[in-house]
């Protein structure tokens, strides 16, 4: 019989096991088998430094962890300390040049409409016309001078509201309409006329053929007495689209004028410049309305 075994039919002395847990082989002797109990413990041995080595491992590996954890933390980076290289920069990375680019249509205001285009022809310049359309209301103010509006007149045949050289000026270039106003202040009279033309070029060619005795007749009545028939006053002569613009001043009182009587001049001025306005804004009217309807 051998050291370290049970009789027959015994089960087998485990070494991995406490000893009262092992098998209960009576009376017999229980020498045990020292060799088999030292190859066991060499096996325990062995198992326990496995065991030990992986946990340093795994030990390490968390050490490292919280290490290159802290790294990034500390100086605010997206990658821990020590590594190959860094990321390339956003201008270095390839983009995908495949992928369609939207693309939009020019897209551009239109030009404002000219104002000049609608007072320079009788086809575009539809807007109503009058003289009260064009000197509205009962006064006019010209910065501190405020005129007194008197008469008003109208007429298609030019060549009667007109004196001197002008009838003919008037009737040569194919004048349609020949309106006049007359305001006061203080003795002074003025009569401002606007001659109406099909074209700018027909007014523009009667300013230019008219001279220094191409004067409109001055509208007398409603309080302004009769001016401006024998004596001496000053005229003016000017144009805007299709529009030509007269302007005779002069004293109520028959009075001729001299180059000293500054207040005729402006009383005579400052119509003319109204009437000058009031023609431009007769064609922003007109171009704002047809901006708006487009």
């Amino acid at each position: 019989m051998s050291y370290g075994q049970g009789g027959q039919g015994e089960p087998p002395w485990d070494p991995w096991k406490p000893g009262s847990q092992q098998p209960d082989w009576g009376q017999q002797n229980q020498t045990p088998d020292w060799a088999a109990l030292a190859e066991a413990s060499e096996t325990r041995n062995k198992r326990r430094r496995v065991l030990v080595t992986g946990g340093a491992a795994v030990a390490t590996l968390a050490v490292g962890a919280v290490v290159a954890v802290a790294v990034v933390s500390a100086n605010g980076e997206s990658q821990a300390a020590n590594t190959p290289s860094k990321l390339p920069s956003t201008a270095n990375i390839p983009s995908d040049t495949t992928a369609p680019v939207p693309s939009f249509a020019p897209t551009s205001a239109p030009p404002p409409l000219d104002p000049m285009d609608f007072i320079s022809s009788a086809a575009k310049d539809k807007a109503p016309l009058s003289p009260d359309i064009l000197f509205p209301g009962s006064q006019l103010t010209m910065g501190e001078n405020v005129y007194r509006k008197g008469p008003k007149a109208s007429t298609t045949k030019c060549a009667t509201a007109a004196q001197s050289t002008l009838p003919a000026v008037l009737t040569k270039n194919d004048c349609t309409r020949l309106m006049r106003v007359t305001y006061s202040k203080d003795g002074v009279a003025v009569t401002v006329g606007v001659a109406v033309f099909d074209t700018a070029a027909q007014a523009v060619k009667a300013k230019t053929e008219a001279d220094s005795k191409s004067i409109i007749a001055s509208l007398s009545g409603q309080g302004v007495a009769k001016f401006c028939t024998t004596a001496i006053c000053r005229s003016t002569t000017n144009s805007y689209g299709r529009y030509a613009y007269f302007t005779l001043a002069g004293f109520t009182n028959g009075k001729d004028v001299t180059t000293k009587d500054t207040k005729v001049f402006t009383t005579g001025d400052d119509l003319a410049e109204f009437a000058f306005r009031q023609i431009r804004r007769r064609g922003e009217a007109q171009a704002s309305t047809a901006a708006n309807q487009s």
